[in-house]
């Protein structure tokens, strides 16, 4: 059996985790804790032999103000749990980046691809990055994720912006697109292979097929009862509209399937099942 601790007891994928692997009780003990103040630090870590790091600052408005809470958290707070993880005998940790860390709003990503974060995020879950890996050996393992945009019931973030519009507008511009995206439920599999192969390295787990937006965004209103007429009236325009908004819904982003080393062995869930989860 192993012993897993999730570091962010309250956070979207932690939790998620957490309930995915009780459905295994004889291969998995799980333990959740929060670090938002100073006890973790009185926690016996040698107990666990995997540690999985998913506390962070994401989803709130970067400001000059709040810059620095984004490199104490996502950097230096990290960088300290790795620390005790390793001097205290853990095995394997994982650490849950960001596709963030390229800084780019469309294009294909693989594993040539520059790394020029441009927000906070994407700067601190970098340079943590940077701290962690050195620590790691053939006695501790580190597993670093970059996962595309996540998405599932519950969850934060642009799915939830792009799921309102689908329940409000009556017409949505048709255009295609490609986009990288992961379903909570095959994110959850995915760790769970990592964690049972012990396994070290980059990884970039994605769903099995690409998405696009306007498909999505019409199956979401479909599902919600709404008719949403789909135009190519406006595409001509956002094409030009060169806005980093626009980049994020319209423009291509993708993970070169390649870089993949699972090959999607732990897209159990497809597309369309995915968003019927959701949404439901």
């Amino acid at each position: 059996m192993k012993k897993i601790l999730i570091i962010g007891k309250n956070s979207y994928v932690g939790l998620s985790l957490k309930k995915w692997l009780e459905k295994y009780p004889d291969r998995y003990f799980i333990n959740s804790i929060s670090v938002r103040d100073e006890t973790w630090k009185k926690i016996d870590f040698s107990d666990y032999d995997v540690v999985f790091h998913v506390a962070g600052i994401a989803h709130i408005q970067e400001t000059k103000e709040n810059a620095p809470l984004y490199y104490k958290v996502n950097r230096d707070l990290a960088y300290e749990v790795s620390q005790k993880a390793k001097r205290e005998g853990v095995k394997q940790f994982i650490f849950l980046s960001s596709m963030s860390v390229y800084g780019i709003e469309s294009g294909v990503i693989d594993k040539n691809s520059p790394l020029k974060p441009k927000s906070n995020y994407g700067k601190s879950k970098l340079q943590a990055e940077e701290l962690i890996n050195p620590l790691g050996n053939k006695e501790f393992k580190i597993a670093i994720i970059r996962p595309p945009m996540i998405y599932g019931k519950g969850c934060k973030g642009n799915y939830v912006r792009l799921g309102n519009i689908a329940r409000k507008l009556p017409i949505f511009p048709s255009i295609e697109n490609k986009r990288s995206m992961i379903y909570i439920g095959n994110l959850c599999e995915f760790l769970r292979l990592i964690i049972d192969d012990s396994k070290s390295g980059l990884f970039f787990p994605q769903n099995s097929d690409y998405v696009c937006t306007s498909e999505m965004v019409k199956m979401i209103a479909e599902l919600h009862g709404t008719k949403m007429k789909m135009t190519r009236v406006f595409n001509l325009f956002l094409r030009l509209f060169r806005i980093s908004t626009v980049k994020k819904v319209f423009g291509d982003l993708i993970y070169d399937k390649q870089i993949d080393e699972y090959k999607n062995r732990y897209s159990i869930y497809d597309f369309e099942t995915s968003i019927r989860l959701t949404e439901k």
